[in-house]
């Protein structure tokens, strides 16, 4: 298995400097992983330090709470894309998630995949804080929106990536959108197992070690 191709090399820690995101970057070129996944005020630099190598810049929108406005998540998604983002990784709308609003929550992504003019979008759920029914629903209104990956976690709430979540997510969207497991995974076992399960992406800020493990 060519592990590195599924990674997505992240670096989204509140102090994150200059150097370090220098540094991720180095790192995903020389190991060719998929992208890098960096803070928004970074994917000018990413773009820059990246051109040419084949690894794509992704960065966060409504992160990590997906609380904002619709309109600043747009908003987000529009200034990332003209700083050449490659993909967007946004938090839905976990609040009406758990209202069971769903149409707001499909307007919400709709809005932002709009705004990103073509490039992909990955909709973060939030897994550790749904139900079983509630991903289901949630992964039919990303799908009604038209995004392109659901994703388990932001690594900043309460709890990471597992097996069955991915096993429930592809599941649920099939073939029609990837599945991108992130927040916890820094082993190679873990890595390969959420793979089998059916992931196409992971995100890790433990990518080195787990190519060179």
């Amino acid at each position: 298995m060519e592990l590195a191709k599924y990674i997505d090399h992240t670096l989204l820690k509140p102090d994150a400097a200059v150097a370090d995101i220098v540094k991720l970057c180095d790192e995903a070129a020389e190991h060719r992983f998929a992208a890098v996944c960096v803070n928004p005020v970074y994917v000018e630099l990413a773009a820059h330090l990246l051109a040419g190598s084949g690894v794509k810049v992704a960065t966060v929108v409504g992160f990590p709470l997906g609380a904002t406005y619709t309109a600043v998540k747009v908003l987000e998604t529009q200034q990332a894309v003209q700083r050449k983002a490659d993909e967007i990784d946004m938090v839905m709308n976990i609040a009406a998630a758990k209202a069971g609003l769903w149409e707001a929550v499909s307007d919400d992504i709709r809005q932002v995949v709009a705004a990103a003019a073509g490039q992909p979008v990955k909709v973060i759920l939030e897994t550790a804080l749904l139900t079983d029914d509630e991903k289901r629903r949630a992964c039919a209104a990303i799908l009604a929106a038209g995004a392109h990956c659901v994703k388990t976690s932001t690594g900043f709430g309460p709890g990471g990536a597992t097996e069955e979540d991915v096993r429930l997510l592809r599941a649920a969207v099939g073939d029609r959108a990837g599945v991108k497991a992130s927040g916890g995974i820094r082993t190679k076992e873990q890595a390969e197992r959420m793979i089998a399960a059916g992931a196409t992406r992971l995100g890790t800020s433990a990518g080195v070690t787990l190519v060179l493990s």
